[in-house]
């Protein structure tokens, strides 16, 4: 039962980092850093939308606009957070 726990709480953990990911290459490309027309940087940005949106959409059409800034991803993570710490918490350590 330990390890079902240890593998939730180690995908979660990859989520938040793929989120980070995430986050940074689309300030990268906002800042015109990196550019999208290179076929690597595409194909990593369109996997990290690809994982990332599903989560993060739901909270993007609650969250009030902030004038270009958006904060969903964070709060997503603290969201997930929470939840691994409350599995911490509540899973049962008997088995």
């Amino acid at each position: 039962m330990i390890a079902l726990y240890l593998l939730i709480d180690t995908v979660l953990g990859i989520f938040v980092w793929l989120l980070i990911a995430s986050a940074v290459l689309s300030w990268l490309v906002a800042f015109n850093v990196v550019n999208t027309r290179n076929r690597a940087v595409y194909a990593i940005g369109d996997f990290l939308y690809r994982v990332t949106e599903p989560a993060i959409a739901p909270i993007r059409r609650v969250m009030p606009n902030m004038g270009g800034i958006d904060l969903s991803p964070m709060v997503l993570i603290l969201l997930i957070f929470f939840v691994r710490n409350l599995l911490a918490e509540y899973w049962p350590r008997g088995f």
